[in-house]
């Protein structure tokens, strides 16, 4: 066989490298339109109650998808929001081939009645009726005579619906519930203490025990939402009946209560009214509670159901949606469990979610796609330098616990700590915090830094150091003694609040999800005898570290819930041997919850053509310009410049940093800063002119083999439309000339989060899934070094939101990420140290902390900026204090933020959020000079 010389196979690349870039150009990605969906504004006429000749008007939407007859989704909203809310959603059923009915509940948007609460007479009724329209529609499938083919899903108010009516209405096929409740007693009056249920082997399974603590601070917060105005005057909606009736049927005869219950009716409006008050419920409200609870008829739904619960609620926890799973599973249904990182105090159910119940009505109302199966899926606790660091998710065969799975796995610790006297004080004011519902900071992600138990109130019991990690995946218990104080007051109701800390070293105490477990007990022996009782903590998703104590801490008060007025003393000390258990659920990483991914492209081809060109790199003789003091640096520069032709000003000019392992790093500069340039250096894309540029340690040339170790992506990226996502991504991988096992392609799809779509072909993805698939073909091999230019670059906010998820998730492996880009907000959220250049220099380097640093000041956002003020000036170690028209500064010297917080509302002040005052646009003018954007 004939040689060719070295000579022969340059020319060779350089056309194999022109083939590609032609190839690139000619399978350039163009926007698909997406399917066309048809929408109709309705006002329905529905009957005000069962066999009632009175109507009231339901504002709805109907959605038809492209081809019809087609299976039917009835979208339900949550409490205080209309049908506006499910466009997204709607659009995206319909999209999938859904005929789609939206509406307003009645009370809500522009529909007439009063609120009930999901009344069975009522609001179930509306619904049962909405599916009898559907069945008289041409375009929805039907299995029989007055039976449609059709899913019901919503969220909180929403999902109870889903829930209600499957169980009380057996022409529903499939059921997808969010973040909804179980029990209404249970959710609003919860009590932590009692013994855990007959059987209930779950990981979130609650005590059985009876009326508990009011959680006054959520249910005011629902309350208030129910005092919306109808919208005056009507639109061009086109009116229909439901069902043959009488035209000109009277409307429901309004119920003209007192304007202090809103738009609910009477009988919701007493409950609220007498828990507002008395905090305590009378039987009638007990019962009336239990009748509007899904577990009413929970053990009559047999329609396959998707579960999906948030791990940032402290309305609806865990514990509902593990009950609905116990007795749906129990009575023989079909159960799909998932945990998510959001919930009311964080984020509502993403487009990745959606697509989950997009996945279970396509196979189970269509018999389309593959199988979602029975299993559990939870997210991970964020493990990413910011907040918004993305979210790994762990998947199990089976929810533990139900149909003959195995039970939670339990792991006992000790804990230490004396009997501590605990006070309430008379009013139950000043109060503790775990929380502030309704404000975005009731369980904020990795603990609550606004939690603060007074002192006094307060007795905490702790471990030794963990000698390993521990997963919680669930409800932790703590078996507690508790007791009166003779002698001391006592009002014959004991109210306590429990409470699990982390604490990680140091001052650093964090309380995951902001949940806190109230604990009713009654009167207690005069005596001072003990008792002695299980606490159920609420369910968590969080690691435990190695050298981490667990803390738990048992108050008299808290700000979310409504304490007994009365002064008193108990005691509280530990109980039985074991003082607590942790649940643990072992499972299976599975994929990152992320949707928008970069739109890289045009480097596409860059990335192609230097695969090749390393195929001839390696037949090279490899330099050995290495430096070992840089093994470990991603990237470092060295006076590293570059200028063109005879030009005396230098696009880069003695650029000398050092990025580090896990970092995401932010390059910034004004245009023409030398950012791009700086890039291309990096890359071997260009040669410097003086210095040099090093990737773990190598010199940078064109095709230098530590080039490998890099990827990289600029505008967008070509995929071949008529392959799925995963045969573009391993014909990509194939023209490297690289082992398919070596491009760790399940973990690629893991951290991009593309799901069971992966499998669809890639002219049937949304823009969004495009994105995703773009930054799985960077990460293919897992590339230790990732390099973006202005990734953002044509993403919507949702989209960059995902985006800064999946970066911060994939720099929390250890890998680095290097981005550029003109979004000052965005890098500020994304990224955790920075290089700024300005005329080619090097003018910042560091934390993004550091360089936006205010000098201590924080800004507080209220609603009473004098009386604030006040309050912060009697705190010690505060100064500086400014008043704006929403808003208070203040230059915190010796007092924590918590401790502010805390002052604020005991003073009656109401928070909204808290930041520090310097901004990275601040900081960035100061560097450049108040030039152009980067």
């Amino acid at each position: 066989m004939a040689v060719r010389s070295r000579r022969t196979r340059r020319p060779l690349l350089a056309v194999a490298l022109v083939l590609l870039t032609c190839t690139g150009f000619l399978l350039w990605p163009r926007d698909e339109a997406a399917p066309e969906v048809g929408a109709r504004e309705l006002t329905l006429e529905l009957p005000a109650g069962p066999g009632d000749a009175a109507r009231v008007s339901i504002d709805a939407t109907l959605y038809t998808p492209e081809r019809t007859p087609a299976p039917s989704v009835l979208l339900a909203h949550g409490f205080g929001g209309s049908k506006d809310d499910l466009v997204e959603q709607a659009q995206s059923l319909a999209e999938r081939g859904f005929v789609v009915l939206s509406y307003s509940a009645r009370g809500f948007g522009a529909s007439t009645g009063r609120i009930g609460l999901n009344s069975p007479d009522h609001e179930v009724n509306d619904a049962r009726e909405l599916v009898t329209w559907l069945a008289g529609r041409p375009q929805v499938l039907s299995d029989g005579p007055d039976d449609p083919v059709v899913g019901v899903a919503g969220a909180s108010y929403g999902g109870a619906l889903a829930l209600l009516l499957a169980g009380t209405d057996d022409r529903v096929d499939a059921i997808a519930p969010m973040i909804t409740y179980n029990d209404l007693n249970r959710a609003l009056l919860p009590n932590a203490a009692g013994k855990p249920q007959s059987g209930a082997v779950t990981p979130a399974a609650g005590p059985e025990s009876g009326t508990g603590v009011f959680k006054q601070a959520w249910a005011a917060s629902l309350f208030s939402s129910g005092f919306r105005a109808n919208p005056a005057g009507s639109d061009d909606r086109e009116s229909e009946q439901d069902s043959p009736q009488q035209d000109g049927a009277p409307a429901a005869a309004p119920d003209q209560g007192p304007l202090t219950c809103g738009r609910f009716n009477s009988a919701v409006c007493q409950a609220y009214t007498e828990l507002a008050t008395t905090g305590r419920p009378s039987n009638q409200t007990v019962e009336l509670l239990a009748s509007l609870s899904p577990s009413s008829v929970t053990t009559s739904i047999q329609a396959p159901t998707l579960l999906i619960q948030g791990r940032q609620d402290t309305l609806f926890g865990f514990e509902e949606a593990d009950a609905t799973a116990r007795q749906i599973t129990e009575a023989g249904g079909e159960v799909r469990m998932i945990w998510y990182d959001g919930g009311h105090d964080g984020d509502s159910p993403g487009p990745d979610l959606l697509d989950e119940v997009g996945d279970w009505f396509d196979f189970h109302l269509a018999d389309r796609g593959a199988d979602p199966g029975t299993g559990f899926e939870y997210a991970l606790p964020n493990t990413g330098p910011n907040d918004d660091a993305p979210i790994q998710t762990v998947s199990v065969d089976a929810y533990p616990g139900l149909a003959g799975a195995e039970g939670t796995t339990r792991e006992n610790h000790r804990l230490v700590g004396q009997a501590t006297p605990v006070l309430r004080p008379p009013g139950g004011e000043p109060a503790s915090i775990s929380s502030l519902p309704g404000v975005g900071l009731g369980g904020v992600p990795g603990g609550n830094e606004f939690a603060t138990d007074l002192p006094g109130q307060v007795a905490r019991f702790t471990s030794e150091p963990l000698t390993e990690s521990v997963l919680i995946t669930g409800s932790p218990k703590v078996s507690l003694k508790i007791s009166a104080v003779p002698g001391q007051p006592r009002d014959g109701s004991t109210v306590l609040f429990a409470k699990f800390y982390d604490l990680s070293g140091g001052d650093d105490r964090r309380l995951p999800g902001g949940g806190v477990a109230p604990i009713r007990l009654g009167d207690l022996p005069a005596d001072g005898s003990p008792a002695e009782v299980v606490v159920t903590l609420p369910g968590i998703v969080h690691t435990l570290d190695a050298g981490d104590r667990i803390e738990i801490a048992v108050t008299t008060t808290d700000q979310a819930y409504r304490s007994p007025q009365q002064p008193a003393v108990q005691l509280v000390e530990l109980g039985g041997d074991e003082h607590i258990s942790l649940p643990t659920v072992p499972g299976t990483p599975t994929q990152v919850t992320a949707q928008a991914t970069p739109l890289f492209g045009a480097l596409t081809v860059v990335v192609l053509g230097l695969a090749v060109a390393a195929v001839g790199a390696f037949r090279r003789k490899q330099t050995a310009d290495f430096e070992p003091a840089l093994a470990d640096a991603p990237f470092a520069t060295d006076g590293l410049g570059k200028s063109y032709g005879s030009s005396e000003t230098a696009v880069v000019s003695d650029l000398s940093v050092r990025v580090e392992p896990g970092q995401v790093v932010g390059l910034l500069g004004p245009n023409g800063a030398g950012k791009t340039t700086t890039l291309r250096m990096l890359l071997g894309l260009i040669a410097p002119t003086t210095g040099s540029v090093r990737v773990f340690g190598h010199l940078i040339r064109p095709g230098a083999p530590v080039l490998s170790r890099v990827g990289s992506f600029v505008e967008g990226a070509g995929f071949l439309p008529h392959l799925s996502g995963l045969e573009n991504l391993r014909s990509y991988w194939a023209t490297t000339g690289r082992t398919p096992e070596s491009a760790r392609l399940d973990e690629a799809l893991a951290i991009a989060g593309l799901g069971a779509s992966i499998h669809r072909r890639v002219d049937s993805y949304s823009q969004g899934m495009r994105q995703r698939l773009a930054l799985a073909q960077a990460m293919l091999g897992l590339p230790d070094l990732l390099v973006l230019d202005e990734p953002a670059n044509g993403l919507d906010p949702p989209q960059i939101h995902q985006l800064r998820k999946v970066l911060a998730d994939y720099a929390a492996t250890g890998r680095t990420v290097l981005v550029s880009s003109h979004l000052l907000s965005e890098v500020e959220q994304t990224c955790d140290h920075l290089i700024v250049l300005h005329r080619g220099r090097l003018v910042a380097s560091g934390p993004v902390t550091d360089i936006v640093a205010g000098d201590g000041q924080f800004v507080f956002a209220v609603d009473d900026p004098e009386l604030a003020s006040q309050a912060l000036y009697s705190l010690p170690g505060v100064d500086e204090i400014t008043k704006q028209e929403r808003s208070v500064t203040a230059r915190l010297v010796d007092a924590p933020v918590s401790t502010a917080v805390a002052v604020l509302v005991n003073a009656g002040v109401a928070v909204g959020n808290v930041g520090p005052r310097g901004r990275l646009e601040d900081a960035f003018l100061q560097l450049v000079g108040g030039e152009n954007t980067p």
